[in-house]
């Protein structure tokens, strides 16, 4: 074959047979060949990776960046150097933003500023909620996904969540409905407001103000009710329905049945749920503050099953920075502080670190963290995979290097609120991370200007040639 632009040497690719020595070719930012190192071509220029494992770059299925509304918080600029830091190449922006994507012309907005500033690929999820009216246009013109929440907004948040919330179940219905039309899938942040509003008032009448106080308001009955309703709302409707970050094994038993039933539903739990526990979590307060709550350490083993079993679909980082000073109101009343934490640097080391416990397989944890998201999002093969053909998003890692998780180090504008896995022991030292055969991030600190680089892979513009996707 012709010189190939780049060619990375000298590490342990991962196929579908496990990890091989060898190496990758990289033509016009796809994979051109790959194979044992002395059949690979010759190239523009080399990269040696001393042995690291090679994987697909990592696919994030829930993303929260406040750009333009809120970056004081970070931006696409900030937040998308962390996902390439954590070894992920293409972002799902969910729709809480200043104001969410509820019309085309937000979506056209958000769509251009990622475009400008971001140095991994991305898509946005419209949002769902009480203006269906617009779900028809905005699928034509082109997301990853639609959003819906089950709850009102917030008391001061309430212009980030506009056009997110479903008003009662009729509204909920007619939601499912129009975005079943259009065959996209419908995630749902799934909790029964209701309860959480009756929880809430017992709660805080009680005196209670921790870490605790939060759980025992929103307790796992709120999670498993709500996710019984839309598992029957979407065998009603026929749409695609996927559960966000399911933090429960009783509501992960739910959409196991459902799955056995061959409905087209999918489930995504977060790092949190699976590293942490609310005993151990305590004393960082609101800093691990997260919607669903961090459960109980019996809950937290109990989901490992689930992720085992091929109950969980992906796993979403949940990653959504705030500023110090918005969490440390907290400590005295965790009500009054925001919900959800950083993750995008954390999410690889902590499964690699898993792998290493046996608590899953290395092909489980891609699966995971890349192929099934590219898959259910329709991006697979051109994401997701290490295939001839497929675009070159990238991720070197080193899985025998230890290093202690120090906030101080990260990408993300949000590291003074990054504690919840402070000093904690990890496998899974990322040397460097490649979208489209571009090196968007790179340990040793030497790589071009990355901002910029990522793509919308959904948005279709009614001017020719702007925001084209795959």
């Amino acid at each position: 074959m012709n010189r190939a632009d780049v060619v990375l040497r000298n590490c342990m690719v991962f196929t579908p047979g496990g990890l091989v020595e060898g190496g990758v070719a990289i033509s016009d930012g796809k994979i051109a060949a790959m194979g044992g190192t002395p059949f690979l071509p010759p190239a523009k220029s080399e990269i040696d990776l001393q042995g690291a494992a090679l994987f697909p770059g990592g696919v994030d299925t829930h993303v929260h960046v406040r750009d333009p509304g809120r970056r004081e918080r970070g931006d696409f600029a900030t937040e998308s150097a962390a996902a390439a830091a954590g070894g992920i190449t293409t972002i799902l922006e969910m729709p809480i933003s200043s104001p969410p994507q509820y019309t085309v012309d937000i979506l056209e907005n958000r769509s251009r500023c990622a475009s400008e500033r971001s140095s991994v690929d991305f898509g946005f999820y419209g949002a769902a909620g009480n203006r269906p009216e617009h779900i028809a246009g905005l699928a034509g013109r082109g997301v990853a996904a639609f959003k819906t929440f089950l709850f009102r907004p917030h008391a001061g948040r309430e212009g980030e969540f506009e056009g997110t919330c479903a008003e009662g179940d009729g509204n909920l219905l007619e939601i499912f409905e129009a975005v079943a039309k259009t065959g996209k899938l419908c995630a749902v942040h799934a909790e029964n407001d209701d309860l959480i509003r009756s929880f809430t008032r017992d709660v805080r009448a009680g005196g209670g103000r921790d870490l605790a106080a939060h759980g025992r308001a929103r307790p796992p009955l709120a999670e498993v009710s709500a996710v019984a309703k839309v598992l029957a709302f979407a065998r009603s409707t026929g749409v695609r329905l996927g559960i966000c970050h399911v933090s429960t094994p009783e509501a992960m038993e739910l959409i196991r049945r459902e799955k056995a039933g061959g409905r087209p539903v999918y489930a995504e739990t977060c790092p949190q749920y699976l590293f942490c526990d609310e005993e151990s979590a305590a004393p960082l307060g609101p800093f691990a503050k997260f919607n669903p709550p961090i459960r109980k350490k019996a809950d937290s083993e109990a989901l490992w099953k689930y992720v085992r079993n091929g109950t969980v679909d992906y796993i979403g980082s949940d990653h959504g920075p705030f500023l110090l000073s918005e969490k440390e109101p907290g400590a005295e009343d965790i009500f009054a502080a925001p919900a959800g934490s950083t993750g995008f640097e954390e999410r690889l080391p902590l499964f690699v670190t898993a792998v290493r416990e046996r608590k899953l397989s290395l092909r489980r944890m891609v699966d995971l963290l890349s192929t099934n998201a590219a898959r259910i999002f329709g991006l697979y093969p051109q994401k997701g995979t290490i295939s001839v053909g497929s675009d070159a998003d990238l991720v070197a890692v080193n899985l025998h290097e230890p290093f202690l998780v120090r906030a101080s180090r990260m990408k993300t504008a949000g590291k003074g609120i990054a504690r919840l896995y402070e000093g904690r022991r990890l496998f899974g030292v990322v040397g460097m991370t490649m979208v489209r055969g571009g090196i968007v991030f790179s340990r040793d600190g030497t790589l071009p200007q990355a901002s910029g680089r990522g793509r919308d892979l959904f948005y279709r513009s009614s001017s020719e040639g702007a925001f084209q996707g795959r």
